[in-house]
């Protein structure tokens, strides 16, 4: 098994996905996937050419014939060199369920590890957030490790409309 291929159920639609670091030509599209997810934080298209960019070490994207469908954006968190955090997961609606959002997180922790020395990952999840929660918990078991929680940044620090957002470790 390649590192980041874990044992999922299997559908023709990701048997034949393909997982790479992003480029700035990735970055458009994957605005469009945050964007068309309605739950995702949005931000400019820059930002997405950006991380393909300058950060394509430490995020990832899957294709599936040839058409990028997900991403991963993450950072080494300069505080804790030997942590990836991720900012975003993002899977085109009709992918969802097939299990890419994990996978994806499996090859993000896979690549960075051999290539970074990366030994947890962190996210921040708000607290509605329940397929987070899943998704994070099912990479933790995966891997035989464990995902823990704390309070990291309040309501009332990200403005009106949007939750508190926890820190998410898996370690």
């Amino acid at each position: 098994m390649n590192p980041g291929e874990r044992e999922v159920p299997r559908t023709p639609d990701s048997s034949d996905a393909v997982f790479r670091p992003p480029t700035a030509a990735d970055g458009h599209r994957m605005w469009e996937i945050a964007r068309d997810s309605g739950v995702l934080d949005l931000n400019s298209s820059y930002a997405y050419v950006l991380w393909g960019a300058e950060f394509a070490d430490s995020s990832v994207v899957v294709e599936v014939e040839g058409r990028v469908v997900g991403f991963v954006t993450g950072l080494l968190r300069p505080s804790e060199p030997d942590t990836i955090f991720v900012w975003q997961v993002g899977v085109d609606a009709d992918q969802r369920g097939k299990g890419l959002a994990a996978r994806l997180l499996h090859n993000l922790m896979d690549r960075t590890g051999e290539q970074k020395g990366t030994v947890r990952l962190r996210t921040t999840i708000s607290p509605d957030n329940e397929a987070s929660k899943r998704t994070f918990g099912a990479v933790a078991r995966d891997r035989g490790m464990t995902l823990t929680s704390e309070d990291y940044i309040s309501a009332d620090l990200l403005g009106e409309g949007h939750e508190q957002e926890d820190l998410y470790t898996i370690s």
